[in-house]
């Protein structure tokens, strides 16, 4: 809202072509209540081969700056523009940042989130930084003087930020482990208020403002692989060293027996020899024989960090029967910063897949489990994921489950929302992307009918408007078609839901019971032969 008769929206479907290539709103309007949306004034239109566009309002006047009503375009997933201007009328001027760059305001500065290094005034900001100016200045006159916010190192990369009425809060990662901290602008320069002790635990924590522009109150939330999550309440003022949790108001029940359940993190080596973490959980009485059945999950796209959080599903299906699960921190990710995710970018997608076998590799290597006992799992780009494990290593598993996922890299983009991810994948048109790369991380495209493949589940949403469930469809099909039945490849849709799958808890817990039944059983069938 711009005021209380005056809203700023995207809409698709207002007038004919008012969408993206993507499904995604091209235009910006301004609705004057009483009116018919069709009557809205379009302030500001995109492309037709961008991701979306959009029109919000940052208003900082509280803390002392301005209110900046801004125009977003996202050209690509990762890159766009940023016009922006004081108030409601008058004219918006570009933002001279980096078209990968992320842009929003604290008061009287600018805060800009890097994904590229950038040489500014004879100084190079490294990409994943956080960097400040005074906001005026920078839009209206393109001045700028910067402090640096934060900046990553080797080991330390930044999760998220927020703000409350005076402080700036840092979730950051160490080595994907979670830590807090505090930034209060101080006399011209950024000073740690507060923060986490130690290097960061096992346990995941989201710390959001209660009331960002009126107060310093939180709320925090704690969640661990065996600690179920609990919401609390917080003060971002207080002093160093001083606990910031105040008070806890509700953690969920306790919903599977994790007795003796230990969490730990290990590294595996990649091929190229990078160090990928995991996090792995062993049941009660956890004896390193080869013989546990294994549960190795990943995901490694469009700079998702997967970090630790409680599952009771995977408690009860899988830590009660005595299995180990794993979480794998490949590559792709964004557990140590834009470098991470970048360096399995377009033509470098095979180092995800590099990083997932050598952590499948290093758990037969240290006796957790063996190929017999060890299954794979993923969702939507994770889909795609264990897809390629299904073709590239289908001697490295026990059983894999392929949930909402893409699989026909040739065609992704022309379904659904596909077109927005080319950033991450490339482009299928092109045929120096298509035949440099993309053609290889395509497992539709992959199958060899002179292979023997492992019992796979593929899961999918008749109603899936996000990646179309055609995907999974025709892999079945292809599988069934080409093994002739030798190869044992199962199928299930779900009429209702969305990309998650469901539509309703009975829903989801029917899907959750078949897929980790599916994968118990199987391995649990490979101990008896």
């Amino acid at each position: 809202y711009a005021d209380r008769d005056t809203v700023i929206l995207g809409a698709v479907g207002v007038v004919k072509g008012d969408e993206t290539d993507s499904g995604y709103p091209r235009t910006v309007r301004v609705w004057k209540r009483g009116t018919d949306i069709s009557e809205s004034e379009v302030v500001y239109e995109g492309e037709k081969e961008d991701v979306a566009v959009s029109g919000y309002i940052d208003d900082q006047r509280k803390r002392g700056g301005k209110m900046w009503v801004v125009w977003q375009r996202s050209k690509t997933f990762y890159t766009g523009e940023y016009w922006v201007r004081e108030g409601m009328q008058g004219e918006s001027r570009k933002l001279q940042v980096q078209e990968d760059a992320d842009v929003s305001f604290f008061g009287e500065l600018a805060v800009v989130e890097l994904r590229s290094s950038w040489e500014r005034g004879g100084r190079t900001y490294k990409k994943g930084s956080l960097i400040t100016t005074d906001a005026k200045g920078f839009v209206e006159e393109g001045k700028e003087e910067w402090s640096v916010l934060f900046e990553p190192t080797e080991n330390v990369s930044l999760g998220g930020h927020c703000y409350t009425k005076s402080k700036v809060i840092l979730s950051t990662m160490v080595d994907v482990k979670s830590k807090v901290v505090f930034k209060e602008w101080k006399k011209g320069e950024w000073k740690v208020t507060n923060a986490d002790r130690g290097e960061g635990t096992c346990d995941a924590k989201n710390v959001h403002p209660v009331d960002a522009e009126n107060s310093e109150d939180l709320w925090c939330t704690t969640s661990g692989y065996n600690k179920p999550s609990t919401l609390s309440l917080g003060r971002a003022d207080m002093k160093m060293g001083e606990e910031y949790v105040t008070k806890d108001i509700a953690s969920l029940p306790d919903l599977y027996d994790k007795t003796g359940v230990t969490v730990s993190q290990g590294f595996a080596t990649s091929r190229d020899g990078t160090k990928v973490p995991y996090f792995i959980v062993t049941p009660n009485n956890f004896k390193a024989n080869s013989s546990t059945p294994t549960l190795l999950y990943g995901y490694g796209g469009f700079e998702v960090s997967l970090t630790p959080r409680y599952s009771a599903t995977v408690g009860k299906t899988w830590l009660e029967r005595g299995g180990c699960y794993v979480q794998a921190n490949i590559r792709g990710g964004g557990e140590y910063g834009p470098d991470w995710h970048q360096s399995a970018l377009k033509g470098k997608r095979q180092n995800a897949y590099d990083d997932f076998i050598a952590v499948g590799e290093h758990l037969i290597k240290e006796g957790i489990c063996s190929k017999e006992t060890l299954a794979c799992s993923g969702g939507s780009n994770g889909g795609l994921l264990v897809g390629m494990m299904l073709v590239q290593r289908p001697d490295l598993w026990g059983a894999i489950h392929c949930a909402v996922p893409l699989l026909d890299m040739r065609r992704y983009h022309t379904l659904l929302a596909g077109a927005s991810w080319m950033a991450e994948y490339g482009d299928p048109d092109k045929g120096e992307e298509w035949e440099g790369w993309i053609k290889d991380i395509s497992p539709y495209h992959l199958l060899d009918g002179a292979k023997t493949y492992p019992p796979t589940l593929f899961t999918t949403s008749t109603r899936d408007d996000r990646v179309h469930p055609a995907h999974a469809r025709k892999m079945v099909a292809k599988m069934e078609r080409m093994g002739g039945g030798k190869w044992p490849v199962y199928y299930y849709e779900n009429m209702e839901g969305g990309h998650g799958g469901a539509a309703d808890a009975g829903q989801m817990s029917y899907m959750m019971a078949l897929e980790y039944d599916f994968m118990w059983n199987t391995l649990a069938g490979n101990l008896k032969k």
